[in-house]
């Protein structure tokens, strides 16, 4: 027996070897025949490696660098592979053009964010699926944010109120070095919490500190290694693992919600709009009978916590931006200093109607957003049909990246694109000039929701900073 058990062994074992190398071929040829094949005038890519496809060509530290790289070899439309979804990515002013605007239903859908919908989030509108609930959230949440109270106050008002807050919490440092990003963010998110609940709370108090701690946690775990992992493997999501802080605190930001939401459901008048949140329940009561309605406190409920991430973390980073570019160009910053004392001067806070007269301003503050370029490629989107960009036929249910990075530092459209130029901005006579390539809010029927309110932001707080941070 002695003698036999030794091929026996090797044949075992050589058995072993060919079922699991027969196994990895079948789902190579499965994998190559499946997701690396090229339908007819679909667009140019790289070839995608077996299982992970593309991700490699990709530098997780500076992901619009890569994809312009890529660009460069592949042209404005190119196709990638990561993992096992299909992207497309598209470049250039008239791309983005002719996909967002031009074509804007073809390429309104979002593409899923697996980590997302597992916690509910695809229940709000900023990550929702094109459709009737996506239309009915956004057409809402935007005029109910642009009359704030169904006409009784505009948006302005609350604006100009916490901008004076800030510049008092600003000169409070009496010209000590300070970092203005818990400040900054402690302003911007006082707005939402004044537009959406009703009131605002002192920069020291409690609860604002632990939104702002939720949210912080929220983005930089959101933005981490894990959750794109995640996203690409969602069946780990349900195994135990690092990820669950993600999802814990995930779930304490929606609790601090809720207890909001219930504070507000207890004292509710339906005679009285103090906020956003009465006003989504005046459109739960109107349409109650309706099994249909997109109006539930469940879509209220994440249509909240999507609006105070759109509305926060991106306009504090461009006043942050503007903080910097101020100290880094001394001779702008004086140009802005010389218009406030022109037109508004030290005794008043400014107010939108300023705007026309302070073309300088106006200018340095999109040029802020232009070369800050805070979201380089905005969130991704997905074919809702079958469409054609640029000549190349993109499949319905394909991942759409748009790379604004192409678009607001395009050599062919901007005279100095990778410097911080204001005249972008301002004809031969000094007067302001809108630029259509202009879109760091993205663009067409997916552009950013928050954008009216965070244009008045950066305009009624963009003076005091310059006289309060960098004088």
């Amino acid at each position: 027996m002695e003698y036999f058990s030794a091929p026996c062994s090797l044949f075992s074992f050589s058995s072993t070897v060919i079922i699991g190398l027969a196994f990895l071929i079948l789902a190579l040829l499965y994998d190559f025949i499946k997701y690396r094949t090229r339908e007819s005038g679909y667009p140019p890519g790289p070839f995608p490696l077996p299982f992970v496809g593309n991700i490699f060509l990709l530098d997780p530290k500076d992901i619009p660098a890569s994809l312009s790289q890529l660009r460069k070899r592949y042209g404005n439309v190119y196709s990638l592979q990561m993992f096992w979804e299909k992207a497309v990515v598209l470049n250039g002013f008239e791309t983005v053009k002719e996909a967002f605007i031009t074509k804007s239903e073809d390429t309104a859908d979002r593409s899923p964010i697996p980590i997302f919908e597992y916690l509910g989030f695809h229940k709000g509108f900023a990550f929702t699926n094109y459709g009737q609930s996506w239309k009915d959230l956004r057409r809402f949440s935007i005029s109910t944010f642009r009359d704030f109270g169904m006409g009784k106050k505009t948006i302005e008002e609350p604006v100009r109120e916490e901008a004076g807050y800030l510049c008092t919490a600003i000169q409070a440092k009496e010209g000590r070095p300070f970092d203005p990003f818990l400040l900054l963010n402690q302003a911007v998110s006082n707005l939402n919490c004044s537009i959406i609940f009703g009131e605002r709370y002192d920069y020291s108090d409690a609860a604002i500190q632990r939104l702002l701690f939720l949210l912080q946690e929220r983005f930089h775990l959101e933005t981490g290694v894990i959750s794109q992992i995640l996203n690409n493997f969602p069946r780990l999501i349900k195994i135990a693992g690092p990820h669950l802080k993600l999802f814990k605190v995930q779930n304490d930001y929606l609790n601090y919600l809720k207890a909001k939401i219930k504070e507000h459901k207890d004292t509710w008048d339906p005679a009285v709009t103090r906020d956003y949140v009465d006003a989504f329940f005046e459109e739960i009561e109107k349409t109650k009978d309706n099994p249909q309605s997109s109006f539930t406190e469940t879509s209220l409920l994440f249509t909240i916590a999507d609006l105070f991430v759109a509305g926060s973390e991106t306009t504090s980073n461009t006043l942050r931006w503007s903080i910097l570019m101020m100290l880094r160009n001394p001779h702008i910053q004086d140009k802005v200093h010389q218009e406030i004392d022109q037109v508004i001067g030290r005794n008043r806070i400014p107010k939108m109607e300023d705007q026309r007269n302070m073309p300088y301003t106006n200018a340095v503050i999109h040029e802020t957003q232009r070369y800050g370029n805070i979201l380089p490629t905005a969130l991704f989107h997905m074919a809702y049909r079958d469409t054609n960009i640029q000549g190349f036929n993109i499949p319905k249910g394909t991942t759409i990246i748009p790379n604004l990075t192409s678009v607001l530092k395009d050599e062919t459209i901007w005279e100095r694109p990778y410097q911080f130029y204001p005249e972008h901005f301002l004809d031969s006579e000094g007067k302001f000039v809108k630029r259509e390539a202009f879109i760091p809010f993205s663009a067409g029927k997916r552009m950013c929701s928050g954008e009216a309110l965070a244009k008045t932001e950066l305009f009624l707080f963009f003076p005091f900073q310059v006289c309060a941070c960098v004088r």
